[in-house]
């Protein structure tokens, strides 16, 4: 599947849109985190063909999203924006701010969305689940990161314990996803 330039322009677009709308809402840190997925995700789009979504392929899309739903809801039960406040010095976010619902509509919004956009042929929607699996099994690999930042011993930092089942899982997404590519 060729990549025509307009969805270039609007892959880099989202690759910057999304930890520069992080970084207004929550700071440096967790920006530079959004960027780590999001480029990562971009540059795996970038060197990939994409022609071939299998049903297997969207079992482990779903079920990636699946466990980054059960991440979430770890991170809201266990005081997640709390301790990254702490952590990064900066306010905790109100979950019905302008950033705030942004960045969930671009990044949250565009993963459901790609499967969609993929059926329906779209290069983008390739982009957005490579973002989704790199941002799933790379960026939130920094709960493991956060505690070394924190003072006294390393221990529990929330969202933890949930990465150990979606970090996995979506590197082997993106195992697959790669393997899915076919030399046009």
């Amino acid at each position: 599947m060729e990549k025509e330039k307009w969805t270039w322009w609007l892959a880099i677009a989202f690759t910057i849109a999304v930890p520069a709308i992080g970084y207004i809402s929550l700071g440096i840190i967790p920006a530079l985190i959004f960027l780590c997925g999001y480029a990562a995700g971009f540059i795996f789009w970038h060197f990939s063909t994409n022609t071939a979504w299998s049903k297997s392929i969207s079992v482990v899309y779903w079920l990636t999203f699946g466990l980054f739903i059960v991440h979430r809801i770890e991170e809201k039960y266990m005081g997640f924006f709390d301790a990254l406040s702490d952590l990064t010095a900066m306010p905790k976010p109100e979950i019905t701010s302008t950033p705030i619902i942004a960045l969930v509509l671009l990044s949250v919004g565009g993963w459901i969305a790609a499967p969609f956009m993929i059926e329906r042929k779209s290069s983008f929607g390739y982009y957005l689940a490579w973002t989704f699996l790199a941002s799933a099994g790379i960026s939130e690999l920094a709960h493991f990161i956060f505690p070394f930042f924190k003072t006294g011993n390393y221990g529990y930092f929330p969202g933890m314990w949930s990465v150990f089942a979606l970090a996995p899982v979506a590197w082997y997404g993106m195992v697959k996803l790669k393997k899915s590519n076919t030399k046009s």
